[in-house]
């Protein structure tokens, strides 16, 4: 088999199929990129929760003498109820450990948090912040409402916190980075039969040659394989297009750091991998994409 042969046959096939080779290379690339970052943005969400859940503390406020909700009518949480509410905590399964804090270390840590408004901190006593117990959680999601259950009702008990909003932040981030993928999806469809296309015109453009091959007895594989190499080598400047894409938008988010109180930042281990998995993903599409075609347009 001659390689020049092989070549130059694609080289005929990309040059009158420009138009359409442009375009196929574009939909691979916008696909695969779209593909390539819901991949990142699954790891990304991933970490978020890891980083999240390691952070994440229940609070359960306890009764004050300036509290007077219906939990707290025997008035403000005394030493044994204190005892009694650390000891309830820590036998729970799904608690990791937990701390204690001062009525006055609360009311320090508000003062901090709010330092840019003067006015609320001023119109806020201290007897209105409450001390409380942090209590760290296996897993936040999960075990919070078993702490909320088992701290209902109990003396000098004021109220427990909720983390139920992770798990509504955890469910955004899937959502995007299912629409991602779903988009991504779609538009890969859409390659495939832009690839079908493409590959069909070419087959169509060629019928003398291939027929003049066939008479000269070449083989199946020697007819088909100029235009399987066209098809792959479209994918592979598409795949080359949406790995830099991808390169561009991870620099783009370690830009956007400054700008977050967590680690956004994307590894470059993360972006090899999902590199290397679009570039198998663009050979397999487009390849096997062509092959199927051939069977059908090219009877050999």
């Amino acid at each position: 088999m001659r390689a020049q042969f092989v070549f130059s046959e694609v080289w005929v096939g990309l040059r009158r199929n420009l138009t359409m080779t442009v375009a196929l290379v574009v939909v691979v690339a916008i696909s695969l990129s779209l593909l390539g970052t819901g991949l990142l943005f699954m790891k990304q969400v991933n970490e978020a929760q890891t980083f999240w859940q390691s952070r994440a503390v229940l609070p359960v406020y306890l009764c004050s003498s300036a509290q007077l909700s219906a939990a707290c009518k025997n008035g403000p949480v005394t030493a044994a109820e204190k005892q009694q509410i650390y000891t309830t905590l820590s036998n729970l399964p799904g608690v990791e450990h937990v701390t204690y804090q001062s009525q006055a270390a609360a009311y320090a840590q508000f003062k901090q948090e709010f330092a840019n408004l003067p006015v609320f901190i001023q119109f806020t006593p201290a007897s209105d912040i409450s001390a409380s117990f942090g209590v760290k959680l296996v897993n936040a999601q999960r075990d919070w409402r078993e702490v909320q259950s088992a701290m209902n009702g109990v003396p000098g008990v004021q109220n427990v916190g909720d983390v139920s909003v992770l798990s509504n932040l955890y469910n955004l981030f899937n959502g995007a980075r299912n629409a991602v993928i779903a988009v991504a999806i779609i538009l890969i469809i859409a390659a495939i039969l832009l690839v079908a296309n493409t590959i069909r015109l070419s087959a169509f453009n060629r019928r003398r040659e291939t027929a003049i091959m066939r008479l000269v007895g070449a083989s199946n594989f020697y007819v088909q394989l100029p235009f399987l190499v066209e098809g792959m080598i479209a994918g592979l400047f598409g795949w080359i297009l949406a790995a830099a894409l991808l390169a561009a938008a991870r620099a783009g988010l370690d830009g956007m750091q400054v700008y977050f109180p967590f680690p956004v930042t994307l590894h470059v281990l993360d972006l090899i991998e999902v590199v290397v998995i679009t570039m198998f993903i663009a050979l397999a599409l487009c390849g096997s994409t062509s092959y199927l075609t051939l069977r059908r347009y090219l009877r050999v």
